[in-house]
């Protein structure tokens, strides 16, 4: 057996616990700090020692310490007839009497300066504490030539096992992040569904107190109305009792004048006969007398008539005043029944509405309830700013007016442009004819590691050198070749193609930065160039509409000028675009300040962030046109395939405003030729909408659907 401890050269040993440990590049580095402490450590240890005191004994095995020395303390100190209490005593004081091997004291004091010089509380701390036991290890493999082999297949086996669990570990990485995607997921969806569950119970809330004030009203008018007629029953009541009595009056009043009248004829009779003058015609008299008594008879008898037939009649005036308030007091009782009828009916309506919503409401608490007991908790999303380099200010301007999904976006571009900066070199796609032009290389290409600032300078360098080009030829360029050509010039051929790979990548993991992925989009053909043409004109032609109602130019405008600004400038838009411009230009303002910067909402950061402003205004345009070919597809009906003259008629149905040289630049985009007349031939409809949302297409003029529902509203 060895008794000395080899002594290897310092780098070669750094080497071999990068490759043994399984650390990245990156990792390694942090073990610099330490290497110097090791040296220093090692040059403690000798090259060769002298024999160990539990060297090999006569049959051949070598000493165990303290096993050994406890087993000779026995042998001298044996008494047969002591008790073993008594020989174990006696043992451990001879143990501690032996001292340790001379080779294990050095082994366990490097071990203790190894542990001591490192920095646990790094990420890799645990690789780091392994290290100095696996120097250790190689040390007894190497001094103990007999053990060598069996030693060192004990050691392959754990770095084979600790390196499968690294790669085992390493392969759920993706899967832990799929979790994490999907849990956040299920979070959004639950928000939303509380959001949409708590604005139609506010709703219903609302419908439902406003339902009960109309039935109290209801009943305070129903109450009020049976008021009235008790009150007109009543005054019915009275009237017709007045005029019985008044009936009961006139009969005996007729009575009276009869019984008066006999009285009167009786005594006419009973007095005696009055002496005719000696001067008058008895006979005329008489005969006058006769005549009387009969006209008396005669009116007597019409007057007993009259009493009897009209005994019982009132005024002519009086009558038809009567007639007529009981005809209006009919007539209000019928519309009293009426209302009365239907309160009834609309009060059982809402009974049976207010029944469905008591159940509407339990069943949404319910699933409240459900949703509150199975949500996912929001993630903290300050942690992030502990690991994103720039820390928690950085971080703070990312996040900026972000949805939990545009932070997950950023969080994996700030890991995409990290693993990108940790890669020293590029594996080429080849040279064949389905490669880009600007990627057409076999081997491996440096990586430049520019930052994101270099690469929107010079993406934003590219546009400049070839709308510049344009303007001097008087025709549109290919992008991914001028793209290739300005890396040449500016680089040399390898260069440029080095930077090629570079920025490709880059503009590649980096979709929320607009002038990357607005470069990437048209450098792969997902999207035309004339679009990001149009997105910029649009903004500039809005600065200049601002900088115009600015008479002062203070670059500040009133919010309801600004409003107005907006409504000229986009009469396409609906109100509540116009509104969502209005709270984006407010974004970073105070709710009581009514001015508006308007100068600040086009400004960009270093890395080409828009605010939150312009990036609402592109955002419209990608939704307003796929809401138009939408429109376009509906129009179109239920055919797979159409022609030019069915697509023209499509558009001017849903765009009566659009001139014929729009027309023609929509239809020969969409059949894919450049003359005015296409060609007769049938395309299938999907492959149409997906060559007219590459290319520039929007609305000319006004919806009809829309003017007709204004035309409504104002009717």
């Amino acid at each position: 057996m060895a008794t000395g401890v080899n002594r290897r050269p310092l780098r070669a040993m750094a080497a071999r616990r990068v490759v043994r440990a399984g650390i990245s590049p990156e990792s390694s580095s942090k073990l610099t700090s330490c290497q110097t402490q090791i040296r220093s450590a090692k040059s403690t240890l000798p090259k060769k020692q002298k024999a160990l005191p539990f060297q090999h004994s006569a049959r051949g095995h070598w000493s165990t310490w303290p096993t050994f020395a406890a087993g000779q303390t026995v042998l001298r100190n044996h008494k047969p007839c002591s008790a073993p209490e008594e020989r174990s005593a006696g043992n451990e004081q001879a143990l501690l009497t032996i001292p340790k091997p001379h080779h294990l004291e050095q082994l366990e004091s490097y071990l203790r300066k190894e542990l001591q010089t490192l920095d646990l509380t790094k990420g890799i701390s645990q690789e780091l504490k392994l290290q100095p036991y696996r120097e250790i290890f190689e040390f007894f493999i190497d001094n103990f030539k007999t053990y060598k082999p069996l030693l060192s297949a004990i050691k392959k086996e754990y770095e084979a096992t600790l390196a499968h669990q690294k790669e085992t570990i390493r392969a759920l990485q993706p899967l832990k992040v799929m979790v994490t995607t999907v849990s956040e997921e299920c979070t959004q969806k639950i928000l939303a569904l509380q959001e949409k569950e708590k604005v139609e119970i506010n709703t219903l809330k609302q419908e439902k107190l406003h339902l009960l004030k109309f039935i109290d009203n209801m009943k305070e008018e129903k109450s009020s109305l049976q008021t009235q007629v008790e009150r007109l029953q009543m005054s019915v009541a009275e009237e017709y009792t007045r005029y019985l009595q008044e009936c009961g009056a006139r009969k005996l009043l007729l009575a009276k004048l009869n019984d008066m009248h006999n009285e009167r004829e009786q005594m006419n009779m009973k007095q005696p006969k009055v002496e005719v003058d000696k001067g008058e015609d008895v006979v005329k008299l008489t005969l006058a007398l006769k005549m009387a008594r009969q006209d008396l008879t005669k009116a007597q008898v019409k007057l007993n008539k009259m009493i009897a037939d009209y005994g019982d009649v009132v005024p002519r005036r009086d009558f038809e005043s009567l007639e007529k308030k009981y005809s209006d007091l009919l007539q209000e009782m019928e519309t009293v029944r009426k209302d009365f009828d239907q309160l009834h009916e609309e009060y059982g309506t809402l009974l049976e509405i207010h029944k469905e919503t008591a159940e509407d409401r339990d069943s949404f608490f319910t699933r409240l309830q459900e949703a509150e007991r199975s949500h996912t908790p929001r993630p903290n999303w300050a942690k992030c700013s502990e690991a994103i380099p720039g820390g928690e200010e950085r971080w703070d301007r990312l996040a900026k007016g972000k949805s939990s999904s545009q932070l997950v976006d950023v969080l994996l571009e700030e890991i995409g442009t990290g693993v990108l900066k940790e890669m020293n070199a590029f594996r080429g796609w080849g040279k064949g004819d389905k490669v880009p032009v600007y990627l057409r290389y076999e081997g491996e290409v440096k990586n430049k590691k520019p930052t994101k600032k270099d690469v929107v300078n010079i993406l934003r360098d590219i546009w400049k050198e070839k709308t510049a080009l344009d303007q001097q030829t008087g025709k549109r360029s290919s992008l991914p070749e001028f793209f290739l050509s300005y890396l040449q010039k500016k680089h040399g051929d390898v260069s440029a193609m080095e930077w090629s790979y570079t920025l490709y990548e880059y503009m590649r993991l980096c979709p929320s930065n607009h002038v990357m992925s607005s470069f990437y989009e048209i450098l792969t053909g997902k999207v035309a160039e004339e679009q990001y043409h149009s997105q910029n004109q649009l903004i500039s032609d809005l600065q200049k509409e601002l900088a115009a109602c600015d008479s002062s130019s203070s670059g500040s405008l009133p919010s309801e000028q600004f409003r107005m600004v907006l409504t000229e400038a986009f009469p396409l838009k609906r109100r509540d675009a116009i509104q969502e411009l209005v709270d984006a230009s407010r974004f970073s303002l105070d709710s009581d300040d009514d001015l508006i910067d308007y100068r600040s909402l086009f400004k960009e950061d270093e890395e080409g962030n828009p605010e939150p402003f312009v990036a609402k205004l592109r955002s419209q345009y990608v939704s307003e046109k796929q809401e138009y070919l939408q429109e376009l597809k509906n129009s179109l009906g239920a055919v797979t395939e159409v022609d030019a003259d069915d697509l023209k008629a499509a558009f001017r149905r849903i765009d009566p405003e659009i001139n014929d040289q729009t027309l023609d630049t929509y239809i020969s985009l969409a059949y894919q030729v450049r003359r005015k007349q296409p060609d007769q031939e049938v395309v299938p409809v999907d492959a149409i909408l997906e060559r007219l949302r590459v290319g520039d297409v929007r609305r000319v003029g006004p919806s009809p659907r829309k003017e007709s529902t204004t035309d409504l509203e104002g009717d």
